[in-house]
């Protein structure tokens, strides 16, 4: 079913998209020939290929601003009159990411702007929210720049260590979009569970329940959906699907469990079903590893750019989930040009442009990070990655870590 917009009336959603995909990156085969795990088990079950890297002089701010700033004309900048920053990586308990955010993407002073932690639940709070806020006087004539900033804390010979990652994405919303337009209705299911943590700057703790706690969150929040929306006929009523992706093969379960919950027929071809429905999705975030809340925006433009079949006014079933926990069923509606829009992003690009890491490279970026995490004084070595920073940083006009003096976050451009 292809949903149909008067163009008299504006429409809300995304005019700009970017994904953040860090400087470097580690082989997930590699990783499990090191730890003696089986790689097969993890690119094929988990759709897990490689998980991207901070480098020592990067981090949750230097990712948002590093994604966000290429995108961003003169224009945007003044236009922006919301900035909302989805973290679970913060790296002040008082501070806002946002704070630091704002001032090096040179936006208006006008603009209201705040850091919201909901595990991978915040950005599409935060989506909501912004959805709200256009309709309000306040938000007429204006944008609103949504920002996912996250980096795994999963330590070094963890079980779920081949699961981590790194990523940014930087969404424009605004009454002009190209790739999306968003449907009002949402459906809702929370409950108060302690699946996943992180009790401090260098600590996350994963309770395999959590895969229970997705599932769960997903059934409850389809049928608040459907409660809204009306019976519905599911291949009908949604062209494709995107999920939350802690890891690809989550993507992989929790449809064939929606499959199931809504009652399509697939004459044992459910394979066949997440193939086409889900696949193309996993595209880039199969060599990111977790990119916490940022992934089903960085699957929705996979979806977008990687599925040649996709038609304008079509509508993409969109789940989002944070662990404690919180999910959302809501639905994104196809627009003219938005595969041409979505190919020109150029992930896979930027994917092949990131230095690939040695384990003991990594294991000294991991280690450096954590040892460097709430210290007071601290500064980034430059040389400790061979031409890393010469060859990816210096002289590109991004945004690094200088040092820390006395808590306070010191950063340059190169």
């Amino acid at each position: 079913m292809n949903a149909q917009f008067d163009r008299r009336n504006p429409l809300f959603g995304i005019e700009k998209i970017n994904v953040g995909v860090a400087s470097l990156y580690l082989d997930i085969a590699e990783l499990c020939d090191a730890r003696g795990l089986d790689s097969a088990y993890f690119r094929t079950s988990l759709f897990t290929d490689q998980r991207a890297v901070l480098a020592p002089w990067e981090d949750a701010v230097t990712l948002a601003v590093n994604t966000a700033d290429p995108m961003l004309t003169d224009e945007d900048r003044a236009d922006i009159g919301l900035l909302i920053v989805g973290t679970e990586s913060g790296l002040d308990q008082e501070k806002p990411l946002s704070s630091w955010i704002h001032r090096y993407l040179g936006l208006s002073d006008h603009c209201r702007h705040f850091e919201i932690k909901f595990a991978c639940y915040g950005t599409t709070a935060g989506l909501q929210m912004a959805i709200n806020w256009s309709a309000s006087p306040e938000g007429e004539g204006k944008k609103a720049l949504l920002i996912n900033t996250d980096y795994s804390f999963a330590g070094l010979g963890d079980k779920v260590e081949p699961m981590g990652g790194a990523g940014a994405v930087a969404v424009l919303l605004s009454t002009q979009p190209r790739f999306v337009a968003y449907e009002s209705t949402s459906g809702i299911w929370t409950a108060d569970v302690t699946d996943v943590i992180r009790p401090n700057l260098t600590v996350e703790i994963l309770d395999e329940g959590s895969v229970y706690s997705y599932l769960d969150a997903l059934e409850g929040a389809y049928l608040h959906y459907v409660k809204q929306v009306g019976d519905i006929e599911f291949d009908d009523y949604f062209s494709r699907n995107v999920y939350h992706v802690p890891f690809g093969g989550m993507a992989y379960r929790a449809h064939r469990a929606l499959l199931s919950l809504a009652g399509v027929s697939l004459n044992g071809n459910a394979d066949g079903h997440f193939e086409r429905n889900v696949l193309p999705s996993l595209t880039y975030t199969r060599r990111l590893g977790s990119c916490y809340g940022a992934s089903t925006f960085i699957a929705l433009l996979g979806l977008l750019a990687n599925d040649p079949t996709l038609e304008p006014g079509q509508r993409i079933a969109v789940f989002a989930f944070g662990s404690g926990y919180c999910g959302e069923f809501y639905t994104a509606i196809v627009l003219p040009g938005a595969r041409d829009a979505s190919c020109a992003v150029q992930v896979g690009a930027s994917l092949d442009a990131r230095r690939r890491l040695s384990i003991i490279e990594y294991e000294f970026c991991e280690r450096s990070r954590m040892e460097a995490a709430g210290r007071s004084d601290f500064r980034p070595s430059r040389d400790c990655l061979g031409d890393a920073y010469d060859r990816l940083f210096a002289g590109q006009n991004v945004l690094v870590l200088d040092r820390v003096e006395n808590y306070h976050r010191h950063y340059v451009r190169t």
